[in-house]
């Protein structure tokens, strides 16, 4: 269980890095002036990471999942439905089991295996570094959460992790 859910070190201090830089950016006056180079490069670090397969296919421009490591769309015409999990007769679970199946390119899998709720779709497809970063720091658009709290999703959540451990023929993210 714990290989699922290995995230490297690497993406997590470029999480961490960011998350700091933005909440320096946003603290008073009276404390030290961030470092505006050192978190645009951390932000770009997790932007790569935000916007390979793994993260981008789950969080579409659309209401349609995307697959494979060229991000195509769900060949089933998938959609992400009231919940995230799809809709009637379509849904996530059918085919995504809790875990990958072995195999390449066989329906990867996790328990909790869904798009982002249609409310809070945090959409990384298409956007720019800027646009990405307004949209992370905008609790509107991350379901309420906090910067501290988006740190704690990215490095806890399983749904999450299993961008690191996609499954046989499936790259990791960059």
């Amino acid at each position: 269980m714990l290989a699922l859910i290995r995230v490297p070190t690497l993406a997590i201090l470029a999480v961490v890095l960011v998350i700091i830089a933005v909440a320096n950016l946003q603290a008073s006056p009276a404390r030290r002036a961030p470092d505006a180079a050192s978190s645009r490069q951390a932000f770009l670090q997790v932007y790569k990471v935000f916007t390979s397969p793994p993260c981008q296919n789950c969080h579409p421009s659309g209401d349609s999942p995307l697959q494979g490591d060229d991000s195509h769309p769900h060949l089933q015409n998938v959609k992400r439905g009231k919940d995230g999990r799809g809709v009637y007769g379509m849904r996530c679970d059918a085919c995504h089991q809790a875990s990958n199946l072995t195999g390449e390119h066989l329906p990867p899998g996790n328990p909790r295996w869904s798009l982002p709720s249609p409310e809070h779709q945090l959409v990384f497809v298409g956007r720019t570094p800027a646009e990405l970063c307004r949209q992370l720091k905008d609790p509107k658009q991350t379901g309420g959460r906090s910067l501290a709290q988006l740190l704690e999703h990215v490095s806890t959540d399983g749904l999450v992790s299993w961008g690191w451990n996609p499954g046989d023929g499936r790259a990791q993210p960059r």
